[in-house]
């Protein structure tokens, strides 16, 4: 099969220019980057959040907490009446209706392991869905393995008939690679769906999983798929996360692997996927399905193999970062309906909330699919995925130098029953006046966006470099913000 391939120098060059800003803090950062990271960051719109030491200077006394969602006590979409058998769901809220909508995957009938149909339903919360669902046409009458990866560019999109796309997997993975691979179809409603390739997957890998998401930063879609590669103790073969990009979504660049299980994880450990993505100021978030094939759900039953999701984030669009520990771990009560495996596959900001939509699984990885791959909901509070928590004695942050934006300072922390003060600092570290701690109240409340009011405006600073310096006293900071007038 011809690639539908970028040129591969190019895309190189294209890697090798967004390193530079995910290499901060690396200490294998090559040398020639070191004058372009010691420039001022130009942090730009959006939220700034502490997941990794990108914006950070300096800090003494803070603890890195990683936050973990609440989840809802039952599944949303389940197994045997929803016919749910997969881990993939896409959820949308609507702009117009603001209903909304999510699709996820079904069986054939008879029932077999593959292919598979899109099944879709929509509900006014987000959490109670109407029943029963709709099972969708396969786009273009062509075989659908697995996947349920929807975007909606909105009403506004300059082409109605493809405001939505869909990915998902089509061929023999099997046989030969170029058999199988990332399939793409467009649609006006998201009903009636028509195939951009007919006869040969647009990225081709050797795996069953992949799903598209649009890069709002960079403006380019993104594929992750998987692929799989012999396991760490040389024993069988593992699965691998692989990523490709595409400005129109049919010519795609060559792949590159994201993240990598080392030896500091478990031999027979793997990541299943990736997926859930979201931008947020300058980062892409993201979910990685780990899986280990090889344990038990509980003590002494069947090693029918567990699973969580971990944390990711990008900072260019190319090089990930993850953390080891769950971010969403499987329940741990027995008997619950994801007590062996909790899978995130897709967040959704709902207010001052985000919703994340995950597959759980009941007693393990291959154990009844037909009624135990169901989707649940856990919620968290927005851009709440890490804190930097101080106790008694007293945090300090000091970030890098940034080109000051416009607008007023919001930060989100939750200070109840404790302080966070905040002082901008010139581009040496040194106070400027009118900017000191004592310069603004401090904040003493749990808020996403509390605002920071100094005894004069910032509005003559825009452009230049400052720092901003951040004391906390039994608080917890998530990240800040600078917001236009218009907001």
């Amino acid at each position: 099969m011809k690639s539908n391939c970028i040129n591969r120098r190019d895309f190189l060059r294209r890697i090798e220019a967004a390193a530079v800003c995910s290499l901060a803090g690396n200490a294998l950062m090559p040398s020639s980057y070191a004058a372009t990271l010691a420039q001022p960051l130009n942090i730009g719109a959006g939220p700034q959040l502490f997941l990794d030491d990108y914006l950070i200077a300096s800090q003494s006394h803070l603890e890195r907490v990683s936050q973990h969602p609440a989840r809802a006590a039952s599944p949303v979409v389940t197994g045997p009446e929803d016919h749910n058998y997969q881990p993939y769901v896409s959820v949308i809220r609507d702009a117009s209706t603001r209903r909304f909508r999510a699709w996820y995957n079904v069986p054939a009938t008879p029932r077999t392991a593959s292919p598979s149909h899109l099944a879709y339903m929509e509900s006014d919360d987000g959490v109670n869905w109407q029943r029963p669902h709709r099972v969708l046409e396969n786009p273009g009458g062509l075989e659908f393995r697995y996947g349920a990866s929807v975007l909606d560019e909105g009403p506004d999109f300059p082409n109605p008939a493809r405001r939505f796309k869909l990915g998902w997997n089509w061929g023999n993975f099997k046989g030969a690679e170029s058999e199988a691979g990332l399939m793409v179809a467009v649609s006006p409603d998201g009903f009636s769906w028509t195939p951009l390739a007919t006869n040969a997957p647009l990225v081709a890998h050797n795996h069953d999983i992949n799903n598209i998401f649009h890069d709002p930063i960079r403006q380019r879609y993104l594929a992750t798929l998987s692929t799989t590669v012999p396991a760490l103790d040389g024993k069988g073969k593992r699965r691998q996360p692989v990523q490709s990009f595409s400005t129109d979504l049919i010519h795609w660049s060559e792949t590159w692997p994201v993240i990598v299980p080392d030896e500091k994880d478990a031999p027979r450990f793997e990541y299943y996927a990736m997926n859930g993505y979201l931008a947020r100021g300058g980062l892409l978030i993201g979910f990685a399905k780990v899986l280990q094939d090889n344990l038990p759900a509980d003590p002494g039953g069947p090693n029918a193999g567990i699973g969580y999701s971990v944390l990711t984030w990008s900072r260019d669009g190319v090089h990930w970062q993850r953390d080891r520990e769950p971010f969403l771990d499987r329940n741990p009560a027995a008997g619950t309906w994801d007590h062996a495996m909790s899978w995130i596959d897709c967040q959704l900001p709902v207010g001052d909330e985000v919703f994340l939509y995950y597959a759980g699984y009941a007693r393990g990885h291959k154990i009844e699919r037909w009624t135990e791959r169901q989707i649940g909901l856990a919620r968290m509070k927005k851009d709440r995925y890490v804190a930097l928590s101080s106790k008694q004695e007293q945090g300090t942050l000091l970030t890098r130098p940034f080109l000051l934006p416009a607008g007023k300072l919001t930060i989100n922390a939750n200070a109840a029953g404790g302080e966070v003060r905040v002082r901008l600092l010139g581009e040496d570290g040194q106070p400027m006046k009118a900017f000191g701690e004592g310069d603004s109240m401090p904040i003493t409340t749990d808020s996403l966006a509390a605002e920071v009011r100094w005894t004069k405006s910032a509005e003559a600073l825009r452009g230049k470099p400052v720092r901003l310096e951040f004391k906390t006293r039994n608080a917890a900071l998530f990240g800040f913000e600078f917001h236009s007038a218009r907001e």
